[in-house]
């Protein structure tokens, strides 16, 4: 099959003949249609993921068409439509029993610990625990933007700041993950401000539906300015960026007994941000994490799709071919995409 390839760390990724995956007995072989290029790939290339071994196939946001089942799996078959979460779950471990597959003690990542979508097979583990079955009127370019990006977007909305209408939320950076969570925030009834340093990603935040936009480029103290327009602070604050300057405004601008969701990387140098922890205590503030979703909690998702109260394919910005994806993969860290960069042509 034909893949995109990295040999070592931050060197140019090459697009390359390799063998096809085989197909896992518990598992089944996707023929890739759609795979989006996210920030967590260029971690992963940068060689700031440990799990990584080399030579690599990276690529974790997919969505595509089964053909082949492995002789151990029980409830799909080829031809089936279909995505996966990108932290796929063992099924069995006690963190998978508690329903929290999304942090499993034994999980495996395409694109991270295995293989990734970035070619046109690609092989996918405990098919049983970790298959989403897509609607016929759900497309794959919309299905693969689900991946990680929306569906970890969802879940800290939804899931972990428990987001409703009449409540002030704020998104601090306005790339896919940004994007997200702003268009579902504003879907629950939320008044959401975006945060961003570049007036055209900030566009496309309000076109996501958010109703107030602040350049922090322009604002000297963006925590500040968004207590102001929030009359007290926000209820919800997303760092969909991963910074230790977006972590610390999103924590600062909250209300008493905000939340705080952080739902971007931060890495390499921006790993152990600073926390204002005086606010956290004085405001009983919480913290909270989000990494991923579980398959199990597709539905309510996929739900809110059909009812187009979300339309994730609103969010994609540049179609693109699998031999223009190793140099879109290398430019991710200068956030210059508008939108999520999609491989539809393999």
């Amino acid at each position: 099959m034909k893949a995109i390839v990295f040999e070592s760390f931050g060197q140019a990724p090459k697009v390359a003949q390799v063998p096809d995956p085989d197909t896992p007995e518990q598992g089944i072989l996707l023929e890739v249609k759609a795979s989006g290029i996210c920030r967590s790939d260029w971690h992963g290339w940068m060689g700031h993921d440990p799990d990584i071994v080399l030579p690599h196939v990276p690529g974790h946001e997919f969505a595509g068409i089964i053909r082949e089942v492995g002789k151990g799996v029980k409830n799909w078959k080829v031809g089936d439509r279909v995505t996966v979460p990108f932290v796929c779950a063992c099924g069995t471990c006690p963190t998978c029993h508690s329903g929290n597959q999304q942090i499993c003690d034994d999980q495996f990542q395409p694109g991270f610990t295995h293989w990734g979508s970035f070619a046109q097979y690609v092989a996918v583990h405990r098919a049983d625990s970790n298959l989403v079955k897509l609607p016929e009127s759900v497309s794959f370019e919309a299905a693969a933007s689900l991946g990680c990006r929306f569906a970890t977007s969802f879940r800290a909305v939804v899931a972990q700041g428990k987001v409703s209408g009449g409540q002030w939320v704020a998104v601090h950076g306005c790339g896919g993950v940004g994007l997200s969570a702003i268009m579902i925030a504003a879907a629950l009834g939320a008044t959401v401000i975006a945060v961003d340093i570049d007036p055209e990603k900030l566009a496309l935040a309000k076109a996501a539906g958010a109703a107030y936009l602040v350049n922090a480029r322009d604002q000297p103290d963006v925590s500040t300015a968004l207590m102001e327009l929030s009359k007290g602070g926000v209820h919800v604050s997303v760092d969909a960026l991963g910074s230790k300057i977006t972590c610390y405004n999103s924590i600062s601008c909250l209300r008493k007994r905000g939340k705080h969701i952080q739902v971007g990387l931060l890495a390499g140098s921006e790993a152990n941000p600073p926390v204002p922890m005086h606010l956290v205590i004085a405001k009983e503030l919480e913290i909270l994490g989000s990494h991923g979703m579980q398959a199990h909690a597709y539905p309510e998702m996929m739900q809110m799709i059909l009812d187009h109260k979300i339309a994730p394919e609103q969010l994609i910005g540049r179609r693109i071919s699998l031999e223009a994806a190793a140099e879109a993969l290398m430019r991710m860290d200068s956030f210059e995409e508008k939108g999520m960069a999609m491989i539809t042509q393999f």
